[in-house]
């Protein structure tokens, strides 16, 4: 590859992507981390919804513990059932039973989207890499790599959370998979996510970002799920995570991660053309 220096404009193809994990490439609806919150908290005499679990998501896992102890309901039922706010020491008490309640949830989600295993597989025969970041920690990750390579699915680079100062919105996992893959400029990569952090973690480390609707987190539904709802119920609330995802500065929002490659393919265009993905090329 040549070397490329920064006095001119890149205008080279897309050299690497970078999927989140939970939502976007396995465990449709992101079913498996929000309801190890909703039970972490049960533990400590605390009753959190769905919505307020699935909040959070895609952040580092004990930051989204402590961004849930800072939601008014949240705080008003932790106070109702302490006696006192929920304080630093509240989060630290709640995550010491995520962490096992994730590892235990995880093997039993690990399941590749629909479209998944086809999309790498083109990938591959592009000569695109395929690195990968998360909210979960090593430990987490070790039990969700492992299950995901019995299906078939093994990027060529995986960043947890804990393996960098701090995690979404922060770019730092994006710029280790950049590292780790040999990939540079940033705008050689793409960054697909399901949650509002995924889009603002690609935007944060300079890199075209693709959100994913149907099998979001912030959808929440599986894919047996999903198909149980009327057409007209289904295209709203799809069109609705899309409008958020959008929202919060993605480049392009698509159904899932297998639409993915048109996408690339007009990214590269534009790359060809010497943009980058700075706030002006949002407008496409």
């Amino acid at each position: 590859m040549e070397l490329f220096v920064r006095n001119r404009p890149y205008t080279g193809p897309l050299q690497a992507v970078v999927l989140d994990w939970a939502g976007t490439a396995v465990d449709h609806g992101c079913m498996g981390p929000a309801a190890v919150f909703v039970a972490a908290f049960a533990r400590h005499g605390v009753e959190v919804t769905q919505a307020e679990a699935r909040e959070p998501m895609g952040r580092e896992k004990k930051e989204h513990v402590r961004v849930m102890c800072r939601m008014p309901g949240v705080a008003a039922r932790w106070r109702e059932a302490h006696g006192r706010e929920p304080d630093e020491a509240a989060v630290e008490a709640v995550y010491a039973d995520v962490e096992p309640l994730m590892v235990e949830a995880i093997a039993n989600h690990a399941e590749p989207v629909p479209g998944l295993l086809g999309f790498v597989a083109e990938l591959k025969r592009q000569g695109v890499l395929l690195g990968s970041c998360t909210g979960y920690t090593a430990p987490m990750m070790a039990v969700l790599a492992a299950e995901a390579a019995r299906r078939g699915y093994v990027p060529d680079a995986i960043v947890c959370s804990s393996d960098v100062p701090a995690g979404r919105p922060y770019p730092w996992m994006c710029y280790l998979n950049a590292i780790r893959l040999g990939v540079y400029p940033m705008e050689a990569m793409a960054k697909i996510g399901d949650t509002v952090a995924d889009i603002e973690e690609g935007l944060n480390a300079g890199m075209w970002t693709i959100g994913v609707a149907r099998t979001s987190n912030d959808l929440g539904l599986t894919e047996t799920g999903l198909a149980a709802l009327g057409e007209a119920e289904r295209r709203e609330r799809v069109a609705r995570v899309a409008a958020r995802l959008s929202g919060a500065g993605a480049h392009y929002v698509v159904d899932t991660v297998a639409d993915c490659l048109p996408v690339l393919a007009r990214i590269n265009e534009r790359l060809v053309r010497g943009e980058v993905p700075s706030l002006q090329s949002l407008l496409h």
